[in-house]
């Protein structure tokens, strides 16, 4: 009696054992669906952020860039024409990708279609292992298409933010007014440095930024583009706070946790250097302006005696002919009074003329028009009438149409019932006919 006993004793833990670790296994399913859902929704949410960013930025570009009023309208042509040209390779390049997926698409659907009707066969098999391969190909060819541009594009990219750094520094140098801008940006852009002779010429925040890039590597810290991208979007993604590093050390796998806490020390200081230099670069601009001002308005104080002296006597000058030549005037005016006189006589009449004749041709325009008004209006109406007609027309066939519709419906319905009218008389009568033979057996057995 012990022995069946112990039996279900020992049975019982190893399937509690069994159930706590399906339920473990279904939590951790559940928050991994979870988790997943949660990143494609704030993917979808990004991705809706920076469409609107974009959209506003396309907005103010075109209103700045592409406005007619413009004073440089002929040279943003150019820069309208090379927009159009991306645009257009850029919506052929959507629907090429489009085009794939939905090649891939329907060959899944494909084989699901196939797999909801299994048949065990070789045959079938075999159906099933090409069809699955052509899959497999398919989207390995297209990860691999899509992996080449999207290397080619961080290529064109780090190329950009390149010419981009060297350009702001060379119009940095500008505002400056530095002497030895050339010598500076014939420098490679990941090897910053500071010539002895810019020391006299530009303020202590910018050498201190400068100096700390060539002591520490470059804008970026000595990292390649690609990590120090990532880096920046984890970064930005979490605000700045320390719990990026977990997601961090994940798109990082070349680094490790202390390289990436160095890194952002590093672009901690990056970020306040450059303030400061920002600062310091404003402050000067501020200064230079000043004093441009302060120049500007001594040199306008001075133009202004001036002017005011010639005007002095230009004054007394003009003064003097317009007495003289007002004296001719009157000399001048007595005499064509005379003359004005009577040819004012002379024109009232022609003008009397000229509005008799004005008026006639005014009232045969005026007829001209109404009569043209009159015209369109009439064929105004003849267009509405036609097209309340053709519109009728439209609507009884749709109306004939939607009755045959209606006729087909109810035929098909009466198909259906009578074809399962005639599958349960076919039913009864196999059931009825069994039940025979198995009575027919019995007496059979019987005798």
């Amino acid at each position: 009696m012990a022995a069946p006993g112990s039996a279900p004793a020992v049975g019982r833990p190893q399937n509690e054992g069994c159930a706590t670790s399906a339920g473990a296994d279904l939590q951790f399913q559940n928050w991994k669906t979870k988790a997943e859902k949660a990143k494609k929704v704030e993917f979808i949410r990004t991705a809706e952020k920076l469409k609107a960013q974009l959209a506003n930025i396309e907005k103010d570009k075109n209103g700045l860039l592409y406005n007619r009023k413009s004073d440089f309208r002929v040279e943003y042509r150019i820069l309208e024409d090379l927009e159009h040209s991306m645009t257009v390779c850029r919506k052929t390049e959507k629907a090429e990708i489009l085009q794939q997926l939905s090649k891939i698409q329907n060959n899944v659907k494909r084989l699901q279609q196939q797999l909801k009707d299994v048949k065990p066969t070789p045959e079938f098999v075999d159906k099933l292992k090409e069809m699955m391969e052509e899959i497999e190909n398919a989207i390995n060819a297209f990860k691999e298409e899509q992996r080449q541009i999207y290397e080619q594009l961080l290529k064109e990219e780090k190329a950009t933010i390149n010419e981009l750094s060297l350009f702001e520094r060379k119009m940095e140098l500008w505002a400056l007014g530095s002497l030895t801008t050339e010598k500076v940006l014939k420098l490679p852009s990941t090897t910053v440095t500071v010539h002895k002779t810019l020391e006299n010429h530009l303020p202590k925040e910018v050498v201190e930024f400068e100096r700390f890039l060539q002591r520490t590597g470059g804008r970026q810290g000595g990292w390649d583009d690609y990590d120090h991208q990532t880096f920046l979007k984890v970064r930005t993604k979490y605000k700045g706070r320390l719990s990026y590093m977990d997601e961090a050390l994940q798109y990082l796998s070349g680094r490790t946790k202390e390289d990436i806490e160095q890194h952002d020390k590093w672009y901690q200081e990056f970020l306040i250097l450059h303030e400061r230099k920002k600062e310091s670069i404003k402050k000067w601009k501020e200064k230079q302006q000043e004093e441009r001002n302060l120049k500007e308005k001594e040199k306008s104080e001075k133009m202004l005696k001036e002017k005011w002296q010639y005007h002095e006597e230009a004054q007394k000058q003009k003064a003097e002919e317009e007495r003289k030549r007002k004296q001719a005037a009157v000399e001048a005016w007595k005499k064509q009074k005379a003359t004005a006189f009577a040819m004012e006589e002379a024109s009232q009449v022609k003008l009397e003329k000229r509005e008799k004749r004005q008026g006639n041709e005014h009232q045969l325009k005026l007829l001209l028009e109404r009569n043209t008004l009159q015209k369109k209006v009439k064929e105004e109406f003849e267009k509405l009438e036609h097209e309340k007609r053709e519109e009728a027309e439209k609507d009884k066939r749709k109306k004939i149409s939607a009755e045959r519709i209606s006729r087909f419906q109810e035929r098909v319905r009466n198909y259906i019932f009578i074809y399962a009218c005639c599958f349960r008389v076919t039913c009864f009568l196999l059931q009825y006919m069994l039940v025979f033979k198995i009575q027919v057996s019995s007496i059979i057995d019987a005798l």
